[in-house]
């Protein structure tokens, strides 16, 4: 087979590939874990609350400190849930749709993880205020059985981002802040998917691409408070990432042998999206403060990802924009204890039709409780649990293998995510120096 036809095979069947999973927990792929006082309440005040623990959510936090300050935070997570066979069709080439066959319920796809955080702030005067935030926003890993009846789209899957915030913020006035910063985020990311042979009776073939690189988006923020409420915005670009690496195909036998193949500096882009957070925190008595967030994410802008040289195409994805809304509570139990409680409901952007066993994603709640400990002056410790339900959902995205050749092969799927939850627990501590 000529090179042409083994890159027109290999950009036809990247759709199974080129797909991201669900984070389990925060929308598709988009990781909210960044803070263990925010997991308390559902992550319903981050944009209006201040000090380094919510530079993620609004750089305008830390302006005006009185002293240094660090945070360190790490959570666990923890998701359940199955992926059922419906009825998955597949047509090989001269041959009718038969059933897909292999394991027909795929049990706990996404795998448990550990998602760190810190934060730092420092004053440079009594208005003035730099910072640094490093955090993990898209990132996980799933793992289907090889023989699962979603092995022709998902296989084995990990992303992993780091960004590195470095911030400044500035108290204009005594009832208004603003802030701004720069995200330098590093992606890696490994996908693997199960590639038909002509017969089901020959084992599959397989094809990985591993990619990494480096890009950079922008954040800014303010915050407008007086003694009873502070009001936040912000404002998180979307980041547009390019990864470079490698692409491998093995396995194929007969006709589809000369697509065996490994292909060097495949070029992939994709946009994460942005974020457009508007929140509040209300006192209401001295113990007593109320909490409410909105987030727009423009998922939208992950509509496609382009495939640069040597393949030059582009796979759909179809993602919408979403919304995400959650009110929570902290309430001052004593000069040492803070008890926090909150309900997070958020969209997802995946769409019927367009689901696929890669990211088997749904709407859901998050229900929150933690709190704080004054240990001493300079230590406090947070701590939070959240469990998320997600609503069941269709996964009936249809492909093909080879498109456009003559060894395309269809693949009608048909299944559903069920009982999918996770619990997750955050611990962790801020410091003052």
């Amino acid at each position: 087979m000529s090179k042409i036809k083994n890159l027109v095979l290999a950009a036809t069947s990247l759709s199974g590939v080129l797909g991201f999973a669900s984070a389990a927990h925060a929308q598709a792929f988009y990781l909210q874990e960044q803070s263990a006082r925010g997991a308390g309440r559902a992550f319903s005040g981050e944009v209006a609350d201040t000090g380094s623990q919510s530079l993620w959510w609004n750089p305008a936090s830390i302006a005006g400190i009185e002293k240094a300050e660090a945070a360190l935070s790490a959570a666990v997570i923890l998701p359940k849930g199955d992926v059922v066979n419906r009825g998955t069709l597949i047509r090989r080439p001269g041959q009718t749709f038969v059933p897909v066959g292999g394991q027909q319920v795929s049990s706990n796809p996404i795998n448990n993880g550990v998602l760190p955080s810190g934060s730092f702030a420092m004053p440079l005067n009594d208005r003035l205020a730099v910072g640094l935030a490093i955090s993990s926003p898209y990132s996980f890993t799933t793992n289907y059985d090889s023989d699962s009846w979603a092995r022709y789209s998902a296989d084995r899957t990990k992303l992993l981002t780091i960004d590195i915030q470095p911030s400044v913020a500035f108290a204009v006035t005594d009832w208004l802040r603003v802030g701004a910063a720069v995200n330098v985020e590093y992606s890696y990311a490994t996908f693997s998917n199960k590639l038909p042979n002509v017969l089901a009776t020959l084992p599959d073939g397989e094809q990985l691409l591993k990619g990494n690189g480096w890009d950079v988006g922008w954040s800014a923020g303010a915050q407008m408070h007086n003694d009873f409420i502070t009001v936040g915005v912000a404002y998180k670009s979307s980041i547009k990432h390019h990864l470079k690496g490698d692409l491998t195909v093995s396995g194929l036998v007969g006709p589809l042998a000369g697509s065996n193949m490994t292909i060097s500096d495949v070029e992939a882009r994709f946009a994460t999206p942005a974020q457009i957070i508007v929140g509040a925190r209300l006192r209401v008595t001295p113990q007593l403060t109320l909490n409410g967030q909105m987030t727009r994410f423009t998922w939208a802008n992950f509509n496609t990802i382009q495939l640069g040289a040597p393949l030059n195409t582009a796979i759909p994805e179809g993602y919408r924009n979403t919304l995400s809304l959650a009110g929570g509570v902290d309430y001052a139990a004593t000069p040492k204890l803070t008890v926090r409680a909150g309900v997070q409901h958020g969209q997802t952007p995946t769409q019927d039709g367009l689901r696929d066993a890669r990211v088997p994603d749904s709407n859901r709640w998050n229900y929150g409780v933690g709190g704080t400990y004054q240990v001493s002056p300079r230590i406090a410790v947070d701590a939070g649990a959240n469990y998320v339900d997600f609503k069941d959902a269709s996964v009936d995205r249809v492909t093909a293998a080879y498109a456009g050749t003559a060894a395309q092969t269809p693949i009608l799927t048909s299944g559903e995510l069920q009982n999918a939850h996770a619990i997750v627990l955050s611990l962790g501590g801020k410091f003052t120096f």
